[in-house]
């Protein structure tokens, strides 16, 4: 049995992040492929990956309020599994007028699969002995999946085709499944806790965790309308293909560092003053790159933007492990952060549509101010509350 602590479970855990949360990692490349080898229209990609990831969102509503009482091990395998076979099925259709709808009915069941793995993985990372670093870590390979991608894929999908991108998601998936099978961790109640972790869930999650998990939902919303279309905007502003693949390689190693530093600096930075400026840097670094027409101010805000996201939902992740201790919360971190990526690929496509790129960073503007004014009111949320635990780090 693997144990919740183990260094082989929190391996697992990190997998499974890994590949739960893999259209962090491929966004750009998703909608690049959807739109250039599958002859998309813009918001019929950008439906097609919000179809996968509202699946998620319902899959993970569905099990985080359950989650103390599931088979985590079995829904993490499965899962993964599920999502892979819908992915290898994905890569085999010739997407037309006719097969359309078969091809969104693959990502939706994909999603269902990856969301319910995701969902239990996110749990138990709550339930681990320090959250917040070990939320900050998993990224780390979440990094090193999306500099495999861009330093990869690219010359592949121009070579074989775009259904290279639907076996690499495949593959990725299946690895998820085979480890969680082997290794998934189980959590297990301490003795003489289990009678004070009955009474927490009964008990209401804490309206400030929503509020903070709604912050997560303007995170991710900001972050896929921009990042699905970063790739398309560089291509529209005649910045040359092989510079854009150049910078997302380049973002995928800085991606790496967000999380380490997380982890480091968890006792030196207010969780609330990094949920507050997330949001606010957000706004600044959209409106940058969607107006540039130099490539520097192009390039540095597409770079850091993933990372930005990283960082603040690590303090975030940790936040809310310690307002509801029951590890529910955090199990619904796929549901809050996938709604904001489900809606952002078709909310960009029709912005795209109608207004053209720039109105992509003014309509991050209005989210990030949405976030700020949730922080705000988690703070005073908090304050009222002298028996809770985070408000020395808040």
């Amino acid at each position: 049995m693997t144990t919740l602590n183990s260094l082989s479970g929190k391996a697992a855990l990190s997998v499974g992040h890994m590949a739960g949360m893999i259209d962090m990692a491929a966004l750009p490349l998703w909608i690049g492929v959807l739109m250039q080898h599958y002859r998309l229209q813009s918001a019929q990609a950008g439906l097609t990956v919000t179809v996968f990831l509202a699946a998620v969102v319902f899959a993970s509503m569905v099990l985080a309020p359950k989650f103390n009482r599931l088979p985590h091990r079995f829904i993490a395998a499965g899962g993964f599994a599920v999502a892979a076979l819908c992915f290898f099925a994905a890569s085999r259709q010739a997407v037309s007028a006719d097969s359309f709808q078969i091809f969104l009915i693959l990502n939706a069941v994909a999603g269902v699969g990856a969301g319910s793995a995701l969902s239990v993985t996110h749990g138990c990372i709550g339930r681990t002995d320090n959250p917040h670093r070990l939320f900050g870590i998993v990224n780390i390979a979440l990094g090193m999946l999306a500099i495999a991608m861009y330093a990869t894929l690219p010359e592949m999908i121009g070579k074989i085709g775009g259904q290279t991108l639907f076996h690499a998601f495949a593959i990725v998936m299946g690895c998820g499944a085979l480890v969680s099978l082997l290794f998934f961790p189980q959590v297990d109640d301490q003795a003489g806790s289990a009678d004070r972790d009955a009474e927490r869930r009964r008990e209401p999650i804490p309206r400030a965790a929503w509020m903070i998990n709604g912050v997560v939902v303007c995170l991710t919303l900001s972050q896929a309308t921009i990042f699905s279309y970063v790739e398309r905007i560089g291509m529209a502003r005649d910045f040359g293909e092989d510079r854009i693949q150049m910078i997302l390689v380049l973002m995928g190693f800085i991606n790496l560092a967000p999380g380490v530093l997380a982890a480091l600096l968890q006792k030196r930075l207010s969780p609330i003053a990094v949920g507050i400026a997330g949001p606010l840097l957000q706004a600044l670094f959209a409106l940058t790159l969607t107006s540039a027409v130099d490539f520097p101010f192009y390039a540095v805000p597409t770079a850091l933007y993933v990372t930005l996201v990283i960082f603040t939902h690590t303090f975030l992740f940790g936040l809310v492990s310690k307002v509801d201790p029951s590890g529910r919360a955090v199990a619904a971190t796929p549901a809050m952060m996938m709604f904001g990526s489900c809606l952002g690929p078709l909310l960009g496509g029709v912005i795209v549509s109608g207004g053209g790129y720039q109105g992509l960073g003014w309509a991050v503007a209005v989210i990030a101010g949405i976030a700020v004014g949730l922080m705000l009111c988690v703070r005073r949320d908090l304050a009222k509350n002298s028996d809770t635990p985070v408000l020395a780090g808040a």
